[in-house]
């Protein structure tokens, strides 16, 4: 039997795609190895959001081809973004390459493993697609875990962003087509789910006249089986009073919000054609209206023209609102994107300053949020143990970006299991504690 390994690059909307091709690929027949150096073909879904993206998309290809010399593999099958960017010039580039998938042929993986197998070179490029609800997904988080994208693409066209070019317009997923995706999910015995898009407070504006995003997590929210249910990447403009009610009474719902806020000067924020918000007034809606919320946002520097005070006034409004997860990036002059063309580009020294100051400032507010929850107990999911402690994360981590909680119990906990803990120590991402109390039956 032929055997197909998978490695999935870049963000969890990217996961899912992956998370696809091996339901795809496993339903034709072929066997799923996640040793590469046992595999016939290696599938790699690539990331290309920004340049270092891209050079760790090259780098995994190159690595994944010296398996031809070390292990067995015969073929080498190339997806996503970057496939999507670069199109045929890849080929040229990286005769490594034996098959191309683009983002919105990810359907056909199977045609791409059996053409590059037979020595065709297959390409299948072509407009984004919006990937069927129907196609089988074998999941590759652990198995109390998974994400569903909620929509396709973006329809934002941020100056700075490529998005668009690689994933299409905004397209939202119908709303019984992610309710039964859920319930499938639920049933598997998934009990975090994470409702991920671009964009997600857009989803069924296309589709039903207006963004209908509170009713369809209220929905999920309902569904039985699922303890927690997630909401990343919300737009600082739709984020509405009906939003924030749900959030704040269905139990099941996270109270934590992603805003990529990516700056706070309105000069800037214009020039990058994204809103102008008032940011302070922003957190202080969303803190009212959902006690105990945390808050996380991502913010760019070194944008063209970003000058030493719109630098001043970002870190003084993080400084202000106390975001309890700030991501930092510096700016990354993208081929093809309107930025890209901009005067006043910022020097690298300049940019590594910057993201080092707001970096350390973040870090110091973070540690200062941890140590106001000490005493205080949290509802925790247990995903494994490390030396003596048990680690997991509380309704205020993310999968894969945020903190861990650390804790000590008197018995053996399950991953996937609920257990209640009491913070006794604060560090600047990661909080330490107790078990409380008897655990939850996973």
């Amino acid at each position: 039997m032929i055997c197909v390994g998978i490695i999935s690059l870049g963000c969890a909307k990217n996961l899912v795609d992956t998370e696809v091709m091996l339901g795809l690929l496993g339903t034709a027949g072929y066997a799923i190895t996640s040793d590469p150096g046992s595999a016939d073909v290696l599938v790699i879904n690539t990331c290309a959001f920004i340049t270092p993206a891209q050079r760790e998309s090259i780098a995994a290809i190159l690595e994944a081809a010296r398996y031809r010399e070390e292990g067995r593999l015969k073929a080498l099958v190339v997806a996503g973004c970057l496939a999507q960017r670069h199109g045929r010039a890849l080929l040229q580039e990286m005769p490594e390459i034996d098959a191309l998938v683009g983002t919105g042929r990810v359907g056909e993986v199977v045609a791409a493993v059996t053409g590059a197998l037979a020595g065709e070179k297959p390409v299948l490029l072509g407009p984004p697609g919006l990937p069927s609800g129907t196609a089988p997904r074998l999941l590759t988080t652990p198995p109390y875990l998974a994400y569903i994208k909620i929509a396709e693409g973006c329809s934002n066209r941020c100056s700075f962003c490529i998005i668009p070019q690689l994933r299409g317009p905004y397209r939202s997923r119908c709303r019984e087509e992610i309710l039964a995706e859920a319930r499938s999910l639920s049933a598997q015995g998934v009990k975090e789910v994470v409702l991920v898009a671009q964009d997600t407070t857009r989803w069924g504006l296309d589709l039903y006249g207006r963004p209908d995003l509170p009713v369809l997590l209220q929905e999920v929210a309902r569904l039985e089986g699922l303890r927690w249910v997630r909401l990343l990447y919300a737009y600082p403009t739709g984020i509405s009073d009906e939003l924030l009610g749900v959030m704040a009474e269905e139990e099941k719902v996270c109270n934590y919000l992603d805003i990529p806020l990516q700056h706070v000067s309105p000069r800037l924020l214009r020039a990058m054609k994204r809103p102008v918000v008032d940011v302070p007034g922003l957190v202080r809606r969303v803190r009212a209206a959902v006690p105990g919320v945390t808050l996380r946002t991502t913010f760019i520097v070194g944008f063209p023209g970003e000058t030493a005070a719109d630098f001043a006034l970002l870190a003084a409004t993080v400084r202000e609102c106390g975001f309890d997860r700030v991501g930092i990036f510096p700016y990354f002059r993208e081929e093809g994107t309107e930025a890209a063309a901009l005067p006043e580009q910022v020097p690298w020294k300049e940019k590594r300053e910057r993201l080092r100051q707001l970096r350390a400032l973040a870090r110091e507010i973070s540690l200062q949020r941890n140590r106001e929850k000490v005493g205080r107990e949290f509802l925790v999911l247990v995903e494994g143990k490390k030396g003596r402690r048990f680690y997991g994360r509380s309704e205020a981590d993310a999968p894969e970006v945020d903190g861990k909680v650390y804790f000590t119990a008197r018995e053996a906990l399950a991953p996937g299991t609920f257990v209640r803990v009491r913070v006794s120590r604060a560090q600047p991402y990661d909080l330490i504690g107790e078990m409380t109390g008897i655990p939850e039956v996973p």
